[in-house]
């Protein structure tokens, strides 16, 4: 499995995102030209090598109507808190999250990109809205930081969606610590809105007094990594080094390695037991009853039983962890006085779900990758509800849907 391993020892930003992963894609000045030119000279992208306590490492600028970003401004974004402001701090110099959608959506770049950074956009202006307890569509933007964030959040979403890795991992993400001072007064690190952002993330403070993990760091986190966590077994082909601006002690440098997890299995219980004395009404509870404690699948299989009587084998597989959950769930909705556990190897492509625009509306398109096996297929229940409200049928929809 090709995945990519976000190491966020010094947090993360959106520019120090786009540096690293521009080092690991092979045609880095092509994916600068084509965003500056879906940007066309509103805001321009550069990227140069720097030194960092002796680490190489790339460092991007976004200049915006031809004024760069200062170092206090552009490292670790401290100005993406004067970004956020709520209705009553609108004024000329500010757009709103409808505007900033709109100058989004015109970009000219792969609907995925669009899509993908509509969405980390929405995740800053919710969490902009719950901690000012404002509307989100009343949250603006600064004009010039919404668009330097701006840049920094589609040239992720292109280079992510160009370098097309199976998953994407990350540590547990090191947010600093101290105050950051914003338009509203001098908050604690981590920010209101960063923190919000990355509820049920793990996190750590670390020993560096400044702001580490910025709002939009916090947002592409979020939305794109599939699990945080200690570096898993990786043989490692590439590493993407982005430099911030600012100087500590430490490298501030976060890095991307690029590799291989081998495909491998996992160990789980199969629980089976014979019924022959329920309806096919209850037999079909009990399977939601187990699906809903956590079973991986449950599936029944016709079987002859004793005096030739027809029953049901009942099979529900789960992990070792929820053997107990589902054995008590087995004997409280089913009528069996046994049940019969076997440990196997379970082998199974990794799953994950996209959308695709169609003429019809928005489809969910499940998607599986693994062992060198790459698949996609429509959600069912929404063609269903397409298929309703057209009149036509499921298999002409699939012919005229590209995905």
């Amino acid at each position: 499995m090709n995945v990519l391993y976000l190491d966020c020892a010094m947090g993360a930003a959106g520019d120090m995102l786009t540096g690293a992963l521009l080092e690991l894609h092979p045609a880095p000045e092509r994916v600068l030209g084509t965003l500056n030119r879906a940007f066309a000279g509103a805001a321009h992208i550069t990227a140069r090598q720097v030194d960092k306590c002796g680490i190489r490492g790339t460092h991007v600028t976004v200049d915006i109507d031809g004024q760069t970003e200062g170092p206090d401004l552009h490292d670790h974004h401290a100005h993406e808190h004067d970004h956020a402001h709520d209705h009553a701090h609108a004024h000329d110099h500010h757009t709103s999250i409808r505007e900033v959608r709109a100058r989004i959506s015109s970009l000219e770049l792969p609907r995925a990109v669009i899509d993908n950074a509509l969405r980390v956009y929405d995740t800053l202006a919710e969490a902009e809205s719950a901690v000012h307890g404002r509307p989100m569509e009343n949250i603006h933007f600064h004009e010039v930081g919404s668009l330097d964030a701006m840049a920094d959040v589609v040239a992720v979403c292109l280079l992510l969606h160009e370098l097309a890795p199976e998953k994407i991992l990350a540590s547990p993400v090191c947010v600093g610590g101290g105050t950051v001072r914003c338009a509203h007064g001098v908050l604690p690190v981590p920010a209101p809105a960063t923190l919000r952002i990355l509820r049920d993330v793990p996190i750590r403070s670390g020993a560096v007094e400044s702001e580490l993990c910025t709002p939009t760091g916090a947002a592409l986190l979020k939305h794109f990594v599939d699990s945080f966590g200690p570096m898993p077994v990786l043989q490692v082909s590439q590493v993407g080094c982005g430099a911030g601006t600012k100087d500590f002690a430490c490298a501030n440098v976060l890095r991307v390695l690029r590799g291989t997890i081998p495909d491998s299995g996992e160990t789980v219980i199969e629980l089976r037991c014979n019924l022959d004395d329920m309806t096919p009404e209850d037999i079909g509870f009990a399977q939601e009853a187990l699906f809903q404690s956590g079973a991986l699948d449950v599936y029944t299989i016709p079987i002859g039983m004793k005096k030739s009587r027809p029953g049901v084998l009942l099979t529900c597989m789960c992990r070792e962890q929820n053997r107990a959950q589902l054995l008590a769930c087995l004997f409280r909705h089913t009528t069996t006085l046994g049940v019969r556990a076997y440990r196997c190897e379970r082998y199974a492509l990794e799953r994950g779900v996209r959308t695709a625009e169609t003429p019809y509306g928005s489809v969910r398109i499940k998607q599986s990758a693994g062992f060198g096996v790459t698949r996609e297929k429509p959600e069912y229940e929404d063609l269903a509800a397409i298929a309703r409200e057209t009149g036509l049928p499921l298999e002409e929809l699939r012919r005229k849907m590209e995905f």
